[in-house]
């Protein structure tokens, strides 16, 4: 195959458009597995058409434009269509709204390190984005899981990840595709606000390190990191300001200035919680904001989808109010892109 030129232009104005203004990105990216566990919690049958029927939902919520530069879609969700017959990644753009493609086929056992896991996926990867550029996808993502725990990370399991997100970031860029690279470092545990700081500093270290060594453009990709917390199971839970200075510290430190924007995921945070720690980091009273030099936005799942799924529960009678649901989750993450979130707005 002849080598292609990488547009770097092109890729950098499609990730700036990715994080601009006071929006972010819905990841409605959850596989087959992942989807019908959520629907079977909340009742509602695991068919294909009620998973169609539930992105529907979603892709067609009004006003979701006004809160959300891009959607990140599942092989089965990019080829879906309307009840209409329209292509859900024709009524994201007409929305104004990016559709983007998760890429990776999950994260397996890593040999040789119990309790670690390696994602795999870039075998016909190269194949598989110029597909999905055909459909519409003009950004992609994939996943990378760090567990913490006694003795791990290990040094094996970030090179291995990281190596990965490269190797992944680089063929994206090739095809025209802006590479969301996610190295997530688990919320899952007891460690503390500092043992999850040394950490995200160690894998993303290593990540950007591997993103040079394989060319990638960083002006041509978003990063979605998680944000520095404490395990869910540490008796010491910090504010949303400690919170916001652990991880703006921990991102200063490993995050070259080329890249244009971080959006973090939420990692199983509450939709209130996502959002408040979000608005700490971009508040205007906060010291750090004036020295960053990447856009602050976000890339949540659950944290915008829950409420509206528990709302829904697959009748269609339950429709308009879980799409108030969605975009008000939504609307909550704008208004933290501008330190504008508060209590006054969940109370409304």
């Amino acid at each position: 195959m002849e080598q292609r030129i990488v547009n770097v232009k092109a890729l950098g104005e499609a990730a700036n458009a990715l994080v601009a203004g006071d929006k972010g990105l819905l990841a409605m990216d959850e596989s087959t597995p992942t989807c019908n566990k959520r629907f079977a919690a909340a009742g509602i049958p695991q068919t294909e058409e009620a998973r169609r029927r539930y992105r529907e939902l979603i892709v067609t919520t009004p006003g979701l434009g006004k809160c959300i530069n891009g959607a990140i879609l599942y092989d089965e969700t990019i080829r879906q269509r309307t009840r209409d017959g329209i292509p859900f990644v024709k009524i994201l753009a007409d929305a104004g709204i990016i559709p983007g493609i998760k890429v990776d086929l999950g994260a397996k056992d890593m040999a040789g390190h119990p309790g670690e896991k390696i994602t795999e996926g870039l075998d016909g990867l190269r194949l598989r984005l110029q597909d999905y550029f055909k459909i519409g996808a003009r950004f992609a993502k994939w996943r990378a899981v760090i567990a913490l725990g006694q003795g791990i990370p290990s040094g094996a399991c970030i090179e291995a990840n990281a190596q990965a997100l490269a190797r992944y970031a680089a063929l994206c860029q090739e095809c025209g595709i802006v590479p969301v690279v996610e190295p997530e470092v688990l919320m899952d545990g007891e460690h503390s606000l500092r043992h999850c700081q040394e950490t995200t500093e160690r894998v993303l270290h290593g990540v950007f390190e591997q993103l040079y060594v394989q060319g990638v453009i960083l002006e041509g990709m978003i990063l979605k990191p998680n944000m520095v917390l404490p395990g869910l199971q540490c008796a010491k839970q910090e504010s949303a300001e400690e919170i916001a200075e652990a991880t703006l510290t921990c991102l200063l430190r490993t995050v070259p200035a080329a890249v244009p924007g971080i959006a973090f995921l939420s990692g199983g945070q509450s939709g209130e919680l996502a959002s408040a720690r979000l608005n700490a980091m971009n508040a205007t009273s906060n010291a750090f904001q004036l020295r960053r030099p990447w856009a602050l936005a976000f890339s949540f799942a659950r944290a915008i989808q829950q409420p509206a799924l528990e709302i829904w529960r697959g009748q269609e009678a339950n429709a308009v109010a879980a799409q108030k649901a969605l975009y008000h989750r939504a609307n909550c993450n704008r208004s933290a892109r501008r330190g504008e979130y508060g209590a006054a707005m969940e109370a409304a």
